[in-house]
């Protein structure tokens, strides 16, 4: 992932999330500590997902995250705020990797891949379906 230039161009990344950062993000050196850049890429995933949700009368799709994987690449402060930025790096049969990157001040300060798994509430994890897969696919990483 840290290796890859392209993962830290943010034209890269279809979408984006400016959030601010709190007080309570600082660590005893007073940048931003790791379970803060988790909290960020958590927030701006949970957003994106909820708006790849199904349109209204549709049955609403389920996820379960089975894997996060953050790369730290540089210091972030307080209390610039953090811009992430979001795009689906690979769908498969029944999972998708979400891959996005946090900058501060333009410059990259993390990247996180996220593996997520739909499923179907009763039955576990269950194929993507053709409606939600092309809602994914207009979010591709480019490049």
């Amino acid at each position: 992932m840290k290796a890859d230039p392209a993962r830290r161009d943010k034209t890269a990344y279809p979408a984006s999330l400016t959030l601010e950062t709190r007080f309570a993000d600082m660590d005893v050196n007073g940048h931003l500590n790791n379970v803060a850049i988790a909290r960020l890429f958590e927030e701006t995933r949970v957003r994106f997902n909820r708006g790849h949700a199904a349109p209204a009368g549709q049955r609403r799709s389920s996820f379960v995250v089975a894997r996060v994987a953050i790369d730290y690449l540089a210091e972030g402060n307080y209390p610039a705020p953090v811009t992430v930025t979001y795009a689906i790096a690979r769908i498969g049969s029944s999972s998708f990797t979400v891959a996005m990157a946090a900058f501060q001040d333009e410059q990259c300060i993390a990247l996180c891949d996220s593996v997520l798994v739909h499923r179907d509430p009763e039955t576990g994890p269950a194929p993507i379906p053709p409606a939600l897969r092309t809602r994914l696919e207009a979010h591709a990483l480019r490049g």
